[in-house]
């Protein structure tokens, strides 16, 4: 692998956790300057999620279609001035809608790279790269909170500088003309895109974001309401999901390599049903630290495991695949503020164990999945399926 020409393609990872997650610890400084309330500046990740999500269904096919790195360069320069908008908005409406424009721009990017990292690498090597690149997603979602909380102690709206100068960066970078600037044979179908096995990485990228979205959002409401904590503080905690990620990210990429999705899926849903349940019932701040440490090295090996299923269900048609699952991840997104806050309002420490319930659903999709198709694991080293043809998981 050419890792000078590749690790651009690692690094714009980090763009869509930290987009989606950047507003989070500061709900209040937000509400503050746009004078309204932290329950409707809380809407401003639903509005990032829904059109990243929704336009991902299409996203990737369509960039396969175009050429994949001009549709990327052009997201990511699209992506800066939403960042410019956010930063000026005078009202909320202005404000979401903005977040709206900048979830649209960044649906053109990460399945990109998904796709890219995939036809770049050995087979044999493909867990660790995902790995890799789910470190850097971390690293995205890690700093996130921490620029973002720092930002707001001064000003909220210096929270969208780091990001657009990022994206700007990247837009400026060449990355492996092999990967990005591949045009899938004849053209990439729809049709490639129905089968079991993106199925399956569908419906746990939505259970897995249902869940990692919830942790971020009542984390950040249970930092203040349960132990007082500042802007800065609440960015530091936050900021422990994504840094255990990164941390473990090689490692998650490696037993992906070694044990296949199936088995990997198994062992990090386990680890993020009681990270949930320790971040919403542990009784001090560094409980609940040490909860999110948990879902965070959980989410990042579920990243890995998802985007090597999806970006592995159809050869001729990854980033339309990868863009599909990523669609599912970020709906189970947008859905978790409008599912768990009601519950966190009614009762804030079951109603934020109550996330638990996703990944324990997850447990038992993997564990049908398994009787079915047997003790042999379904790992990356197996062949793929012919270009656009249908494969059963298992």
């Amino acid at each position: 692998m050419r890792s000078t020409r590749v690790w651009p393609l690692y690094v714009g990872g980090a763009l869509g956790p930290y987009g989606s997650t950047m507003v989070t610890p500061i709900v209040q400084e937000v509400a503050d300057g746009l004078g309204t309330g932290p329950e409707a500046a809380t809407a401003a990740v639903t509005a990032y999620m829904i059109p990243f999500a929704a336009l991902m269904l299409v996203s990737g096919t369509l960039a396969e279609r175009w050429g994949r790195g001009r549709t990327m360069r052009v997201s990511l320069l699209a992506f800066v001035v939403t960042c410019a908008l956010c930063a000026l908005a005078p009202t909320l409406e202005w404000f979401l809608a903005a977040r709206a424009l900048q979830g649209a721009t960044n649906a053109f990017t990460t399945p990109l790279l998904v796709a890219a990292i995939t036809d770049s690498v050995p087979r044999e090597r493909l867990g660790r790269s995902l790995g890799w690149f789910a470190a850097w997603q971390a690293a995205g979602q890690a700093f996130s909170p921490l620029i973002s909380g720092v930002s707001g102690a001064v000003d909220w709206r210096l929270a969208f500088a780091a990001p657009a100068l990022c994206a700007l960066f990247l837009a400026a970078l060449p990355a492996d003309p092999a990967a990005t600037e591949r045009r899938a044979a004849g053209r990439a179908t729809w049709s490639s895109l129905l089968n079991a096995r993106l199925a399956l990485a569908c419906a746990l990228a939505f259970l897995c974001y249902l869940a990692a979205v919830g942790l971020t959002v009542l984390s950040a409401l249970r930092a203040e309401d349960a132990f007082g904590l500042g802007p800065v503080a609440r960015g530091l905690v936050a900021a422990a999901f994504g840094i255990a990620g990164l941390l473990l990210a090689d490692t998650a990429g490696r037993l992906l390599d070694r044990l296949g999705p199936l088995a990997l899926g198994v062992l990090a849903n386990s680890v993020l049903a009681v990270g949930l349940v320790t971040a919403a019932l542990g009784p001090t701040v560094a409980a609940m630290t040490a909860g999110i440490v948990g879902v965070g090295a959980a989410v990042t090996a579920l990243r890995a495991t998802v985007n090597t299923v999806a970006a592995t269900s159809a050869p001729g048609n990854r980033a339309g695949a990868s863009s599909l699952a990523l669609s599912f991840q970020f709906f189970g997104g947008a859905l978790a503020p409008v599912v768990w806050v009601p519950l966190y309002g009614l009762s804030a420490g079951w109603g934020f164990a109550a996330t638990a319930a996703a990944p324990l659903l997850a447990l038992v999709l993997l564990g049908a999945v398994l009787r079915r198709s047997g003790p042999r694991p379904d790992g990356p080293g197996r062949p793929e399926p012919a270009p656009g043809g249908p494969r059963a998981v298992g």
